[in-house]
């Protein structure tokens, strides 16, 4: 009946022809492309290969914005370049392919969907462009569907360049979905096939429908950065992955950045005392701002590799409190500043504790820049961007180190100086003094231990979750 469960003869990456040839040859694959925006590049390839009769029921480009209305409803926001959008495309046309194509004349037919809604590069070359690109198919006859949907941001300068480099992507993706989509990890490398993500880049991916059943689609944004193809992603308090540019538009930025093995009273008081301070800027105000908990690769890795489990865990705990989580690869905090420049104007706000600002003011981590710590810093606080900072206590001395009182190395403290001088660094005030004495970390090592001391370190939901899931300990004995 069809080859979909047939170990894949190619060993080395398929060519475009090839996997348009191989499904075009599949006698039950049969589906619609609904392309918008930039042309029709996916289904190209499908008609230069063989027998495209075989794959192709319709296609079609819904270019103008009221024949699009007209056809896939109206949208609310005037936006065509969206995830509903899209989605209104891909339902739309595979409840049309239903309706069209007898299920009693072609009772093995496998149906799909595929639709891309991008904006390319602007003539004045000042905004590179992005899209919406999905596929909803069938790999069984009759069965419910699956989608594949995923965000893709251009970087090259030709806006024919973009369209060739969309239409293979799509071209992967639709072969992926019937033939790669046992693991969806690998799906997303095959993704690249003939790619680079200097020319596209994905930085948000859903899995959904019976295929998929199990995914956790966190662990495929996690996947997106170990692989290099984004350097940031993005989920929800409810778990969801989420595009930064709809989350972080036009709004006050405040983040923590941290291990958060697991989230503890620390980190809370840490968070709520510089949301305290942030919200008295002149310019932030609470219904406009929104605080990420950040935790980098470097952060999530345990003897050198990311325990997924271990992954989910914290970040089941911070959405749990209903965080906003990002996992990124900026090692340096410039970067993460700037990221978010990217989507706003706003106000941005660092909370961290007196080491990190310590190794911020380390030369070492600016060696690959011509301009050094000078041009890190210029980055790092463009605008009014402040960094609220928590004391640390000298566990010898007991004495509490703030901005005021902390060493920097000689080369760089007349830079420092200039900073604390101009109100960049804030220090945290009303903080809970006994918090000093309870380094992240301690709770972590009392849950390994077998300590119920950790109960009191951890905010209430978090350590029932902690208790009852018995997280961070089950890692140990996998």
């Amino acid at each position: 009946m069809t080859d979909l469960n047939e170990v894949d003869e190619f060993q080395s990456i398929i060519s475009i022809e090839n996997k348009c040839n191989r499904l075009n040859r599949n006698e039950n694959i049969y589906g619609t492309f609904a392309e918008i925006g930039a042309g029709q590049e996916t289904v190209r390839h499908f008609f230069r290969a063989h027998n495209p009769k075989g794959t192709i029921a319709k296609t079609l480009s819904a270019y103008d914005k009221d024949f699009s209305d007209a056809i896939y409803g109206l949208e609310p926001q005037n936006r065509y370049v969206t995830e509903a959008r899209l989605k209104s495309m891909l339902d739309y046309e595979t409840g049309l392919i239903e309706q069209r194509i007898s299920r009693i004349k072609h009772p093995n037919k496998l149906f799909f969907s595929y639709g891309n809604t991008v904006a390319t590069i602007d003539w004045a070359k000042k905004y590179k462009g992005h899209g919406w690109m999905g596929v909803k198919f069938q790999k069984e006859p009759k069965q419910a569907y699956s989608e594949i949907i995923l965000h893709v941001q251009f970087h090259e300068n030709n806006a024919s360049h973009q369209q060739l480099s969309l239409g293979i992507m799509g071209a992967n993706l639709i072969y992926a979905a019937f033939y790669q989509s046992e693991d969806p990890k690998k799906l997303i490398s095959h993704l690249y096939d003939h790619l680079t993500t200097d020319k596209i880049e994905i930085d948000s991916i859903n899995f959904s429908g019976p295929v998929f059943e199990g995914v956790d689609n966190r662990l495929m944004s996690l996947q997106l950065v170990k692989e290099g193809i984004t350097e940031a992603v993005m989920f929800s308090p409810e778990g969801n992955n989420v595009l930064a540019a709809n989350i972080l538009y036009k709004k006050n930025i405040l983040t923590l950045r941290g291990s958060f093995r697991p989230v503890t009273n620390l980190h809370m008081n840490i968070y709520e005392k510089s949301l305290e301070l942030f919200l008295k800027e002149k310019d932030v105000k609470k219904k406009n701002t929104i605080v990420i908990f950040e935790m980098t690769l470097s952060n999530l890795k345990t003897e050198g590799e990311i325990e997924e489990r271990d992954f989910l865990d914290r970040a089941d705990l911070l959405c749990s409190l209903g965080h906003t989580v990002m996992i990124s690869n900026f090692q340096e905090y410039y970067k993460v500043v700037e990221y978010f420049a990217l989507h706003t104007k706003e106000e941005l706000g660092l909370a961290m504790g007196v080491d990190s600002l310590i190794d911020i003011f380390n030369e070492k981590y600016y060696r690959h820049l011509s301009g050094g710590i000078l041009e890190a810093f210029g980055k790092l606080f463009f605008k009014s961007l402040k960094v609220y900072l928590f004391p640390f206590k000298d566990p010898e001395t007991g004495k509490i180190i703030t901005s005021k009182n902390l060493k920097v190395h000689p080369r760089v403290k007349e830079l420092y100086k200039f900073f604390l001088d101009n109100d960049k660094v804030i220090d945290i005030q009303n903080y809970d003094p006994d918090l000093l004495d309870t380094p992240p970390k301690k709770a972590y090592d009392l849950i390994m231990d077998g300590d119920s001391h950790w109960e009191s370190l951890v905010p209430a939901k978090p350590a029932k979750m902690i208790r009852e899931n018995n997280m961070f300990r089950k890692n140990k004995n996998r």
